[in-house]
């Protein structure tokens, strides 16, 4: 848990100073996009290489190595230059943060029975929500007061600490005998790279980059042949087999698609239409993970009780809901009107996730915990870029450059970009109503006699 609030502190952190960075650097939105992106690019690309480098040399191990990379990448991060040195330091950042979030449920399902076991991952999202809750704040704090670079340093005392602590009360675990698998590693990291930038490019003006896509799709179908005929391979493919573990983790990328839809793009319409300062920013945007601190560890525990499925449901339809608002706010709303309306999204996210990922993990065989557990973290990175691709996109698409540039601008613009943000968040609500339909699929599909199959080692 102490380690576990690194992560989101920093993320929120960076959305906050978002708007701060396109003013310090001069730089576009375009440009800024890359600060998040490549992060999560850089995490999501190789998180399953950690998670099955956690079952084979310790979770433990790779946990450690993974905080004290994350600390130097921070420190790194706040002494940049130019905004292409805080991408390219964001990337060793998502390396490390790729190791440091690619094992913890893994820990979790191996040390907790299973009648606790929702319960303990409640409690670890509820820690996860705390980073959170502090990150918004404390980098509107920090920003006006120290400038934007301090939100990269206050990684450093923490991390120390968490690791410090973390060496000493998290267990040995045993391990399983084996290799990694290079080639498929490799291909792992080529498709999910590729056909994440693509993702992000194809949303730009100008021709769209094919040939990444083309990349992706090969390198992808020759992962999946890797690892048919690997004698280790670094995914057992048979997981999938599970509708717990395909449903879960398709519903879990849909959920973090309208959670950063959500992220991404309410600093910019604080600032930008509402004329809201830092500090005002870090306020408002504490209300939904406030909210999922609030309610994730009683889902977990509700979940051991009457089982994933419905609160996962409901938490996802809430979430929708409550995008749907956002997209609905009349031309007057203030920050007040959006806070609101955040918190109302972070308590369906805190009833989404615990049971979602108890569902998961419970279904997981004990020698893939670690693998499985890296594959919810690269369907939450998934989601998290596609759902700030999705966001460019829409703006892209309705609201002209100058309107995202450096506040000061016309009223009309402000008044493009409102509308913009609105329809924005509208594919919000359709990704969490998506959501939903998956979440509910593995109880549908066992209600009419389809089971999916058991995960097989």
């Amino acid at each position: 848990m102490a380690g576990a609030i690194l992560g989101p502190i920093d993320g929120s952190i960076v959305n906050v100073v978002l708007p701060t960075l396109v003013d310090s650097f001069g730089a576009s939105l375009a440009s800024v996009q890359w600060v998040p992106m490549a992060y999560l690019l850089a995490s999501g690309g190789l998180v399953l290489v950690f998670g099955r480098l956690g079952d084979l040399r310790g979770h433990r191990e790779v946990f450690l190595g993974g905080l004290l990379a994350f600390v130097a990448a921070s420190a790194l991060c706040a002494a940049a230059p130019t905004i292409e040195a805080l991408v390219a330091f964001r990337v060793l950042q998502g390396v490390a943060s790729a190791a440091m979030t690619s094992v913890p449920l893994a820990i979790l399902t191996a040390t907790f029975p299973p009648a606790e076991r929702g319960r303990a991952i409640g409690l670890f999202a509820a820690s996860i929500s705390v980073g959170l809750a502090v990150g918004p704040s404390l980098g509107g704090f920090l920003t006006e007061a120290l400038g934007w670079r301090s939100v990269f340093l206050v990684n450093v005392p923490i991390g120390l600490a968490a690791w410090a602590f973390a060496r000493r009360v998290l267990p040995e675990m045993p391990v399983r005998p084996g290799r990694l698998d290079l080639p498929g590693a490799a291909a792992a990291l080529v498709a999910l790279g590729s056909a994440l930038l693509w993702v992000n490019l194809a949303q730009r003006p100008g021709p769209a980059p094919h040939g990444l896509l083309l990349l992706a799709l090969l390198s992808g179908a020759a992962f999946l042949l890797r690892e048919r005929r690997a004698a280790e391979p670094m995914v057992t493919l048979s997981l999938f087999r599970s509708g717990a573990v395909s449903f879960g983790a398709s519903a879990s990328v849909l959920s973090f698609m309208a959670q950063f839809v959500v992220v991404f793009l309410t600093p910019f319409l604080l600032v930008r239409v509402l004329g809201a300062g830092p500090g005002r920013v870090g306020l408002v945007l504490t209300a939904a993970p406030l909210a999922v601190l609030t309610v994730a560890p009683f889902a977990g525990a509700l979940s051991d009780r009457i089982g994933s499925v419905r609160p996962a449901v409901a938490g996802a339809l809430l979430s929708a809901a409550a995008c749907a608002l956002l997209a609905a706010m009349p031309p007057d709303a203030g920050p007040l009107d959006v806070a609101g309306r955040l918190a109302l999204f972070g308590l369906g996210t805190g009833l989404f996730q615990s049971p979602n990922n108890s569902s998961v993990m419970g279904s997981a065989p004990r020698e893939h915990l670690g693998v499985v557990g890296s594959l919810l973290g690269t369907a939450r990175t998934l989601g998290m870029v596609l759902g700030i691709a999705a966001a460019g996109a829409v703006l892209y698409a309705f609201v002209p450059p100058s309107a995202l540039g450096a506040a000061g601008g016309a009223p009309s613009l402000a008044t493009e970009l409102a509308a913009g943000v609105r329809r924005a968040y509208a594919a919000g609500a359709a990704f969490a109503f998506l959501s939903a339909l998956l979440a509910a699929a593995p109880a549908l599909a066992r209600r009419f006699g389809r089971t999916g199959g058991p995960a097989i080692p």
